[in-house]
């Protein structure tokens, strides 16, 4: 987690979030994750509030932080989420503690979820970008961060593709533009082609419009995805992942 020996704090970094958190760093010559044990135990006991426990939290997965190390901020989330389940928490991609509909009360129940909706996909043959977010913390309540997470990995596969930095509808028509496209899926040799590229831009669109929109914008509390619409929604996103690998930049 975040005191983990390899992947987790720095022990400078752990001494200066307890401070900013305003929590007595009461054994700072001890392991990582025995420091940070004594430390919050020690603040439990004595306020019988988690109130800066949630601060020193918040502020070591600032994203901000991690702009150049977006892998320690998804291993330490990851992490993170898998206690946070259990009291109905979730840490957010915002770096941001969210309340859950309904805590997980076992590993189990988190860990079948998420083997459940592999299993399922796995029978669809969907692509492998999208296999990658069937993981426990992001199925701790419904679907919603799954799916989030999946629309938002075609996007950047777009990007990495392309070289742009835009985003939604204005990244599909940077990358797909029929005049002056920058990636295409097929020759552009004929009206058919010409369609079936357009179709697919118009695709991608939708798909940003009606998924990663709605999911980055609307509280997931208000929008429950079942499992159905997961498997639907990530099934789409195979598709498009299927099709872009395929792509080539237009010369």
């Amino acid at each position: 987690m975040i005191g983990d020996t390899s992947m987790g704090l720095s022990g400078t970094e752990i001494g200066h979030l307890l401070y900013q958190a305003r929590i007595d760093d009461i054994d700072p010559a001890n392991t990582k994750w025995k420091r940070l044990f004594n430390a919050f135990t020690n603040w439990q006991y004595r306020n019988q509030c988690a109130n800066n426990i949630y601060d020193f939290l918040i502020r070591a997965m600032n994203p901000v932080s991690y702009m150049n190390n977006k892998e320690a901020f998804s291993w330490r989330r990851a992490e993170l989420n898998k206690r946070l389940i259990f009291v109905g928490l979730t840490l957010q991609e915002t770096g941001k503690i969210g309340k859950l509909a309904q805590a997980a009360t076992t590993i189990n129940e988190a860990e079948q979820r998420a083997d459940d909706l592999l299993k399922k996909l796995k029978n669809r043959e969907v692509h492998a970008d999208v296999l990658k977010f069937c993981r426990a913390e992001l199925l701790a309540d419904n679907y919603f961060y799954a799916v989030f997470e999946t629309t938002k990995s075609v996007a950047d596969k777009i990007r990495s593709l392309s070289g742009l930095t835009t985003d939604g509808s204005e990244l599909v028509d940077g990358a797909f533009a029929i005049s002056k496209p920058i990636l295409l899926i097929n020759e552009l040799k004929n009206a058919t082609e010409k369609s079936e590229h357009t179709g697919f831009a118009n695709l991608l669109k939708g798909f940003f419009g009606m998924f990663r929109n709605t999911t980055a914008h609307v509280p997931h509390i208000q929008w429950e995805i079942k499992v159905q619409d997961a498997l639907d929604i990530m099934s789409l996103a195979s598709l498009c992942h299927r099709r872009l690998d395929s792509s080539k930049k237009y010369s």
